[in-house]
Formats: C-alpha cells, sequence, structure tokens
C-alpha cells in the first residue's frame, strides 16, 4: 500500500492477467521462447532504436539457433542515412529539425532482405533467429517479439555515449542525438510498433540493463486495456538546469545528484512509463504504446478524431525555488510549426503556480508602448554578448502567488521568474520553445544554451501588451458549481486554447466534469485525493500532493473526495468541445 500523503517515484498499475506467461532474466526467457518456437521456423526479435542488442543476442545465444541475421546490417550505411536525413535534421540548428514522413523500410535494400529470406528459406531444419531494428521487415516471425524500452532510458543512454541508430557519427552532442530520436529514429520506429502491437506474440521489456523481462502479447495488451479504463499515474523523472531550484528534491525526497531538479516530467506519455504490475513481476513500458494500442478508450471518441494516436495534454513541473528566471521564450503559431516543422498543432501551455516565493514573478507578454524594432535591436545584442538585454524595460514582470493560473497562448513571450513552483499545463510538442535571452548564462555542461532568435521574432505576437495580458491571460477563473462542500471553477481557457482547466475544491466530495475527453490531473493541495467511480467501474486511485494522473474517458464518471475531511484541490485539465 502506498504511503498516504507522499509523493511516489515508482507508481505501479496493477493488472489482474492470471493466465499471463511472463519470465525475468534471460535464464527464464529463453525456455519460454523455445517452448513457445516449439515446431516453428523463425523466431523474429524487433528491436526498438537504443535496445541493447548485444545483450540481446548474448542472451538469446541459447536457444541455439541454426541461422541467425541481423537485420540492421541489411539497412542502408551509416554515411548513406545520414546524408539522407541531414536536410530534414536542418544541420545548423541544434534544436529543431522537419518531423519525418518516412518510413523504415525506406533505409534497407531490398535486395538485401531478399537474400535473407532466401538464407532463411535454405537452411538446415531448427530455429532461425531474426534480431535487431527491422527484424520484421525480414520476417514477420512465426514468433514474433517486441524488445522496447522508455524514452527517458534512451536519453540517459544517449547522454551517456550511446549513439543514434545507423550513424556515421557517434559522438554527436546531447541535444543532436535527441533531434534524431525526436524528428526521425522515434517516429519510424514508432509507426512499425504500432502495427506490431497488435500482432506480437510476446513483449520483451529491455529498459534495465541485465534485467529483461518477458509478456505474452495476449496478457501485455489485455494490460494495456485494462490500464485505458481507470486512473492510472506514469513514473515521473528528474532532470537538472541551469535554473533549477530545491523545490521538488526538498518535497518529494529526491536523492542528492550534486545540483539542483528543474524539471519533473510526470505527465507526458510520449515520454513517462508504465510499471504494468502482473502480480509482482513489473513490465516497464512506454506509456505512449497505451495511446497506440488503445486511443479511443484512452482519448476518447471526439479527442481520437481530432488528435488521432496522440496524447495532446501535457503536464510538467519547473522548479525556480532557489534557483534561477526560466529563458525569456515564445512558442510558434500554429501556422509556423506547420510550416517549418511539419507539426500539426502547436504548444499553447499556461502556468499554475503550485508553489511561490515572497518576490516570486512571470515574465508575460509585452510592456505598453514597446518598440519591436527597439526591443529587437537589444536582443540582438544581447545574443552577440555586447550588452544584457534589459528585460524589465520591455517584458512585464508580474508578481505571483500561491494558486495563480496564467494563460499563455502560442506567441506570447514569457518565461517563469526565481522563486516559483509552476504547474505547466501544455499542450504536447513540448520541444519547440524559442529561446529570446537567457540571461548570459552557460548551460550545466558549460557551453551555451541555444537561441532561437529568428524563429522567436517570426513569432512574437507584439499587441499582446500588458493591458491585453491583464484583461486576457490573468484571473480568468469562473465558477462552474458551487454547493456547501465544494467549488468547481474554470480556471484556464484562452479563446485561441484547445485545453479547458478545472480547480476542483472540496472538503468532502465533487464530481468531476466530464465533456467526452480524456482528462490529466494533479493535486495542488491538500496531503492526498481519492479518485472514486460512483459506479464502481474501477478500483479507487489515491493521488499524492503534486502528483499527476490520467484519466481516460472510458473510466466514465468519477468523483474526487478529501478523505481526510481536510479541504483538498485538483487541477483537471480536457480538450475542449
Amino acid at each position: 500500500m502506498e504511503q498516504s500523503g507522499k509523493y511516489v517515484q515508482h507508481p505501479r498499475v496493477a493488472v489482474h492477467c492470471p493466465d499471463a506467461r511472463l519470465a525475468e532474466g534471460f535464464a527464464q526467457i529463453v525456455p519460454v521462447l523455445r517452448e513457445a518456437a516449439a515446431g516453428k521456423r523463425v523466431l523474429s526479435v524487433e528491436c526498438y532504436p537504443g535496445t541493447d542488442q548485444e545483450e540481446l543476442r548474448r542472451g538469446l545465444a541459447a536457444l541455439d539457433p541454426v541461422l541467425v541475421i541481423h537485420s540492421d546490417d541489411l539497412a542502408w550505411e551509416p554515411d548513406k542515412l545520414d546524408a539522407a536525413l541531414a536536410q530534414d535534421l536542418l544541420p545548423d540548428d541544434p534544436v529543431f529539425g522537419i518531423l519525418t514522413v518516412r518510413k523504415l523500410a525506406d533505409f534497407f535494400y531490398p535486395e538485401k532482405l531478399a537474400d535473407a529470406r532466401r538464407r532463411i528459406d535454405a537452411a538446415p531444419a531448427g530455429l532461425v533467429l531474426v534480431y535487431g531494428v527491422g527484424a520484421t521487415l525480414v520476417h514477420p516471425g512465426d514468433v514474433q517479439v517486441v524488445a522496447d524500452l522508455t524514452r527517458w532510458e534512451i536519453q540517459l543512454r544517449y547522454r551517456s555515449g550511446m549513439p543514434n541508430w545507423r550513424t556515421a557519427q557517434p559522438d554527436l552532442p546531447k541535444l543532436k542525438k535527441y533531434k534524431r530520436g525526436f524528428f526521425a529514429e522515434w517516429r519510424w520506429a514508432d509507426r512499425e510498433k504500432d502495427h506490431l502491437l497488435h500482432t506480437m506474440d510476446f513483449y520483451l521489456d529491455m529498459t534495465t540493463r541485465g534485467k529483461p523481462a518477458l509478456v505474452d502479447g495476449a496478457a501485455y495488451r489485455e494490460a494495456l486495456r485494462q490500464t485505458a479504463r481507470r486512473p492510472f499515474r506514469m513514473v515521473p523523472y528528474f532532470d537538472p538546469g541551469v535554473w533549477g531550484g530545491h523545490w521538488m528534491k526538498d518535497h518529494f525526497q529526491l536523492p542528492e545528484n550534486g545540483s539542483n531538479y528543474a524539471w519533473s516530467f510526470d505527465g507526458v506519455p510520449e515520454e513517462n512509463s508504465l510499471l504494468l504490475d502482473f502480480g509482482g513481476v513489473v513490465i516497464q513500458t512506454p506509456a505512449l504504446n497505451l495511446v497506440l494500442q488503445q486511443p479511443r478508450a484512452l482519448l476518447g471518441e471526439r479527442v481520437h478524431a481530432r488528435f488521432g494516436k496522440e496524447f495532446p495534454i501535457r503536464f510538467d513541473l519547473l522548479d525556480t525555488v532557489g534557483g534561477q528566471n526560466l529563458s525569456l521564450q515564445v512558442h510558434p503559431l500554429t501556422e509556423y510549426i506547420q510550416q517549418q516543422f511539419n507539426m500539426r498543432y502547436t504548444q499553447d501551455e499556461s502556468y499554475y503556480i503550485l508553489d511561490a516565493g515572497p518576490d516570486a514573478a512571470v515574465w508575460l507578454g509585452v510592456r505598453d508602448g514597446v518598440d519591436p524594432a527597439a526591443m529587437e535591436a537589444d536582443l540582438r545584442r544581447a545574443r552577440t554578448g555586447e550588452a544584457p538585454f534589459p528585460a524589465e524595460r520591455y517584458i512585464n514582470r508580474i508578481p505571483v502567488q500561491k494558486h495563480d493560473h496564467l494563460l499563455i497562448p502560442a506567441g506570447t513571450i514569457h518565461g517563469a521568474g526565481a522563486g516559483t513552483m509552476v504547474l505547466e499545463v501544455s499542450a504536447t510538442p513540448y520541444i519547440f520553445t524559442f529561446k529570446l535571452w537567457d540571461w548570459g548564462r552557460v548551460d550545466l555542461d558549460g557551453k551555451p544554451r541555444p537561441i532561437h532568435l529568428e524563429h522567436g521574432l517570426a513569432n512574437i505576437q507584439w499587441d499582446r501588451d500588458t493591458r491585453w495580458v491583464q484583461q486576457n491571460l490573468l484571473h480568468q477563473e469562473r465558477t462552474v458549481h458551487r454547493d456547501e462542500h465544494s467549488l468547481v471553477e474554470r480556471t484556464g481557457l484562452h479563446e485561441r486554447e484547445f485545453i479547458d482547466t478545472f480547480r476542483i475544491t472540496t472538503d468532502v466530495a465533487a464530481p468531476l466534469p466530464r465533456n467526452g475527453s480524456v482528462y490529466m490531473l494533479n493535486l495542488v493541495e491538500g496531503t492526498r485525493a481519492r479518485l472514486v467511480s460512483p459506479d464502481g467501474a474501477f478500483a479507487p486511485l489515491e493521488l499524492h500532493y503534486a502528483e499527476t494522473c490520467i484519466l481516460p474517458e472510458a473510466a466514465g464518471d468519477c468523483r474526487i473526495e478529501a478523505p481526510d475531511g481536510a479541504p483538498i484541490q485538483v487541477i483537471a485539465a480536457c480538450v475542449r468541445p
């Protein structure tokens, strides 16, 4: 049982699959696969880019295959693949690229695939092992396995030196490795995984080196089906940053890292993972797989029709308590992100102030009467190091208090100030932050952080001045429901944004408004809250302070309870009708 009031760093999703075939470690995995492959010809193990294929090869050697084919060897040479990706990856830009429309099969030689199939046909009796990225392009497998790992683990491996898939540039900076993953590798790999999740015989969790875990495909799909019909939490992760503070370290009992923690990602299915608990055997899997496998149940018909197999809402935490200002930044307008980066929608967002110091503030919008040409000139001088950017001359610095909610539609210059603990409620295209000024800092690695002045200047909406900000972005709360024990307020919904945000306050229980959309929730006040189904459709979920959870549309009606009788507040975000 999870401890009440304590932030849970490794939440599990308990699933009921009594017939699941499970194995931990290759000593257990090999006999399960051997039994499944008895009398069959080909075992195909499709590897997500970043999988430790050497560990996999060694682990499966005990199968004693008569033929082993490594599918990576059938793909284009690394320098040819690098050249093909160069234009879309915008080589002169350290952060941004163009979202690929390519498929994994585009990078394999058809004649090499055909030759591999002939070798399989000609092999002597016995088991043939095909493994690697693109293994199922060689052969779908008489027994099909998907070897997978989480997005955060891939990023950690990049930082520790792992190169991108099939590259002649193994020593790229971590930002460029991430860029290639985000704009290229993960896109075509996800397209392959999307259909393989429906056909695979086994799912192989390769996230933790030395601790692989296997579950049969039917049980894995059933686990996702159950998850998409109940509230659940994902596994958060925390990362330092040059502007970071100590609030999360103090409140979440995070390990000492010799630095700060700037970000917490607790509500990003594309980045976070799920811990599926099969009666004590835990399979860690990208939460994105749930979006791919159960989009309608998770998102709701209306949201799925609009966004497809994408989870459109993102929650994260930004900690500057005892830290520094975030960069002054702006997000792209819809037409800009579509035309420049092939993204379908943009990064509208809002800042909910989870906590604040006495001098906390947020930078938001330009000041009345600002001359755009003068501000651009000062930004350019600041970029070259000629003079610091005089931020208070041009940008509104707005004092904030705990529980303030500030709206930030794309095109609005903004940045959290020092002394704030921000719950960022955002649309999902989350890397498109154009930094205009970063206070003359270098990053934790001692190198200057990228500034995206041309992109930023092309998107600043100069009419979003002091008066406009005050009228449209501050204190937009509206009461939706009030009774003796509860208050439901709409706290954030600008006409340019699709995310509808509610604050539910209660000391007993309050209904959560439902509108055909998935919800993301965070407990912003109180020790713990409980999410309860009025008709018993799902087991109650306890949510602790500052934790984020997802309530799928298929979970049905939900009541938020204050189990201790003390007032609680929950922020709940959904896609507006």
